[in-house]
């Protein structure tokens, strides 16, 4: 027998390219402004002889800075490093049953990745050929579900509406509700877990607070759900989240006025670039993300993707099914979208 007979093995999530120098990075998502000044100040006036010390297992400041900002009690808080980690306890957690978890075909690649690592029966359901959910193709038996709204790499959103019907026609099951993006322009479910104890609302710091480095993210639910998935996470390792980060979280949530102010900067530019791009030949759905879904109506995805890659500009291109002639674009500055825009116009044209 080889040892390696008895390692679990996986196909691992692929994340975006993450060059170095002077490039424009338009292929991760991140928000191109920078965290809110009040992180810095915390942070530069930390005390470090506190990081002799362990970290409060339940990120306490920052959960009660959290319940605070979003009106819920500390108590359907949960906090982790990041929304990966999140909803990779999330997973551990609740999709423990014989019928295969659902989620759509066209989303975050993370969530088969965790599938299979946990071994979680799981099946896919297509979106439709505007990249829409179907309510009613998640009525059926599941042993759980999970959507991202808006989702991802689409940037399209589905109704609270709709989001409620799932909800309450699956109530023996766990929904989860990947809201990383919400902020954008979207409208959370989160005021539904005071009605349905099966949801589960995952929110991240990465993208729209600008802390993507740092690591934060946090699912909202009925204290019932939070409780199991601490013990979960206790049982894994309590001390995640470090003090520096709980300290930088809660500085963020003091500060709302910049955390509104950012958000609709980024949202500006990217209805400005949707008119442009509409104008150089592209075709996308309409985004409420911090990113926007393109394809072109003569000149392959690869090919733009590999001309900008020459030129330094890097955005998201994936070699899979139903979306290989699409590219993702994150929404960088206003200089960084006029970069991009002017390079595809030379680009289309023929002038380089």
């Amino acid at each position: 027998m080889n040892w390696e007979d008895n390692v679990r093995k996986v196909i691992p999530y692929t994340p975006g390219e993450q060059p170095v120098g002077d490039v424009i990075k338009l292929n991760t998502n991140e928000n191109p402004y920078p965290p809110s000044p009040e992180v810095k100040k915390v942070l530069s006036e930390y005390d470090t002889s506190e990081l002799r010390k362990y970290p409060d297992v339940y990120g306490g400041k920052l959960r009660d800075k959290l319940s605070e900002v979003y009106g819920v009690s500390r108590d359907n808080i949960f906090v982790g490093v990041g929304s990966d980690d999140v909803l990779a306890i999330a997973f551990l957690t609740f999709f423990n049953g014989r019928e295969p978890v659902i989620f759509p075909d066209i989303t975050y690649s993370f969530y088969d990745v965790w599938c299979d690592l946990y071994r979680i029966p799981y099946e896919m359901i297509p979106l439709n050929d505007e990249f829409r959910i179907i309510k009613e193709d998640y009525i059926r038996p599941n042993g759980g579900i999970v959507i991202p709204n808006p989702n991802a790499p689409t940037g399209v959103e589905k109704s609270v509406e709709d989001l409620e019907f799932i909800i309450k026609n699956n109530k023996g099951s766990i929904v989860i509700i990947d809201e990383a993006y919400v902020d954008f322009g979207g409208r959370s479910v989160l005021p539904l877990i005071e009605k349905y104890d099966n949801l589960l609302v995952v929110q991240t710091f990465s993208k729209s607070r600008s802390m993507a480095g740092v690591r934060i993210g946090m699912a909202f639910g009925s204290s019932k759900l939070i409780g199991y998935m601490n013990d979960v996470k206790f049982s894994i390792n309590s001390y995640t989240m470090n003090r520096l980060t709980i300290e930088a979280g809660a500085a963020a949530l003091e500060d709302n006025e910049y955390f509104v102010r950012t958000c609709e900067k980024v949202i500006s530019t990217r209805e400005r670039v949707k008119k442009q791009l509409k104008e150089l030949g592209f075709d996308f759905p309409d985004s409420k993300a911090n990113f926007i879904f393109a394809t072109h109506k003569r000149v392959k995805a690869e090919d733009i993707f590999n001309a900008a890659k020459a030129k330094n500009i890097y955005v998201r291109w994936w070699n899979k099914p139903r979306i290989d002639d699409y590219l993702r674009i994150s929404i960088g500055t206003d200089g960084e979208m006029d970069a991009l825009v002017g390079f595809l116009r030379e680009y289309l044209d023929g002038s380089i």
